[in-house]
């Protein structure tokens, strides 16, 4: 059901262990997605779950600019997300290139990962 979720644009599926009335064990199911898709998404969610209705929520949210650079690393290139917000900047290596590259380096995903972050630095300065 969450492959379904995301497949059709939702933006965030996760799962919360909850206690229900009589001390019942469950699964809060929270999906995150654009109000236009809601129709959609209610109807994966009332077809391959248990539940008889879904309760909504509309929120605000503030999304910073976005675009991916790649550095070049001892272990190979890595993408990095670049986030922007006036002048805030955040860069993150992409976790999928760094556990790959750990992997084939037989190293600690935590090397390749810093590593990036390092080039990121190094292509900052080069700016």
């Amino acid at each position: 059901m969450m492959a379904k979720l995301l497949d059709v644009g939702a933006f965030d599926v996760y799962f919360t262990p909850i206690q229900m009335k009589k001390n019942r064990p469950a699964t809060k199911l929270s999906v995150l997605g654009n109000p236009q898709a809601r129709e959609l998404l209610t109807k994966i969610i009332l077809a391959e779950t248990s539940t008889v209705g879904v309760r909504y929520q509309t929120w605000q949210r503030t999304i910073m600019k976005r675009h991916f650079i790649v550095v070049q690393t001892a272990f190979g290139p890595v993408h990095l997300k670049v986030a922007s917000y006036g002048d805030l900047e955040k860069k993150t290596p992409e976790y999928a290139d760094c556990a790959r590259l750990a992997q084939a380096a037989n190293i600690p995903l935590m090397t390749v990962y810093q590593a990036a972050l390092a080039a990121a630095g190094q292509t900052s300065k080069e700016k």
